[in-house]
């Protein structure tokens, strides 16, 4: 499996950990990452509040599932946008992040 963490803070260092313990995975990308997680999967430019530069990336690469961290991006429609065009996505829609953001 291809995943695609979207962030660069502690949170997100913590599930690229996680995640990069997981049998199952085959590759393992972080947008943008940071020094910490490029320790553990290629890290590439795209910001996080970038919407159509992180569809964009999981579209090249090829990615199974995005898992964003940063509530901000999710408020924003991150997770429906991916899903919208058919990219599974660990996070809540818009309208559900609003009770957090």
């Amino acid at each position: 499996m291809r995943v695609l963490v979207v962030g660069s803070g502690g949170r997100e260092h913590t599930l690229a950990w996680a995640l990069s313990r997981s049998t199952d995975l085959s590759e393992l990308h972080a947008a943008p990452g940071n020094p910490g997680i490029a320790a553990l999967a290629h890290c590439h430019p795209a910001r996080a509040d970038d919407h159509a530069a992180v569809v964009s990336l999981a579209l090249e690469l090829r990615i199974d599932l995005v898992v964003i961290g940063p509530e901000a991006p999710l408020v924003a429609g991150l997770a429906d946008e991916l899903r919208h065009r058919g990219i599974a996505a660990f996070g809540p829609s818009a309208a559900a992040a609003q009770i957090e953001g």
